[in-house]
């Protein structure tokens, strides 16, 4: 802030304050959809994508990851490098001369 008056400051916590509200309704009502939905699931006898449902939402955020290590132990990270090594690995498991 290069102001930093009384009212500039005071400006900035409301701003901030209805920011916070703004985010905290969007999420209530992302919720309150995604009940509805799964609601509406089990009323027509779904019960499995219920559940998973459920689960989905008590787990929580589970970012993945997307690390793959290869014979020597290095670290691949990226699409294209991760399917060389799988395509790698598989070609030398499936390709067995001699047996």
């Amino acid at each position: 802030m290069q102001d930093p008056k009384r009212s500039n400051v005071d400006n900035l916590n409301n701003v901030r304050c209805e920011i916070g509200r703004h985010f905290r309704n969007t999420t209530k009502e992302y919720l309150k959809a995604e009940i509805d939905y799964l609601e509406t699931k089990r009323k027509i006898t779904n019960i499995r994508y219920l559940y998973r449902g459920i689960s989905d939402y008590k787990k929580g955020y589970q970012p993945r990851n997307n690390i793959v290590k290869d014979e020597n132990g290095d670290l691949f990270r990226g699409y294209h490098s991760i399917l060389a090594s799988w395509r790698n690995h598989f070609s030398q498991l499936f390709n067995v001369h001699g047996v």
